[in-house]
């Protein structure tokens, strides 16, 4: 009988000892969760473990990259061959366009890199050359595309639309007066947003 006894004392003890585990579990996760959920709302999140941007694009880009440079291929070594990418609604149709950026000596010369913005569809709609990054998207707007902004050589330089391009060659286009707009955005902040390196 004491045996008995004693066995359901050792039962009842580990059930007692199972739902305190469960309910300490059930209490740390929620306190993560709530943690986690206070930071991202305050902005204070860690979120340099977010999925990478989309494979679509890059996916497209790469693609582009192979054609447009086709013919200097054959030229670059595997370390020259990767690129950054940037996204940003250049003309408010929803979609993005594709800021497409080098930082390697094959793409950068004293004057600065060269790169391309790609509509969504990856048609080119620029090439530009002896540019600096970022690149500055400014709230205005010329044929329905935002103006922007390229540093090259220390200065800053207005690019507007025109006739469904904007120049190639921003060290030649009229230099911004005063201090670059606050309200504008940066893209292909290379080194500020540390960009993916992605290989083509």
């Amino acid at each position: 009988m004491k045996s008995k006894i004693v066995i359901a004392f050792a039962i009842l003890a580990l059930y007692s000892c199972q739902n305190k585990d469960k309910t300490e579990s059930k209490s740390i996760i929620k306190t993560i969760a709530e943690d986690t959920l206070s930071k991202t709302v305050a902005g204070t999140a860690d979120v340099s473990k977010a999925s990478p941007k989309n494979d679509k694009a890059v996916e497209l880009i790469r693609k582009q990259l192979n054609i447009l440079l086709k013919k200097e291929l054959p030229a670059m070594t595997k370390d020259n061959r990767f690129f950054y990418y940037d996204a940003f609604d250049l003309n408010n149709d929803k979609k993005n366009e594709y800021f497409v950026g080098f930082s390697n000596p094959y793409f950068c010369g004293s004057g600065g890199c060269s790169g391309y913005i790609l509509n969504n569809d990856g048609s080119v709609i620029n090439s530009f050359t002896v540019t600096d990054f970022p690149i500055v998207v400014t709230t205005s707007s010329t044929e329905k595309f935002y103006d922007l902004i390229f540093e090259t050589g220390g200065k800053f330089h207005q690019l507007k639309m025109k006739n469904g391009k904007y120049p190639s060659n921003p060290s030649v286009q009229e230099k911004v007066k005063g201090d670059v707009p606050k309200e504008s955005t940066k893209v292909l902040d290379i080194q500020g947003k540390k960009l993916e390196k992605y290989s083509f």
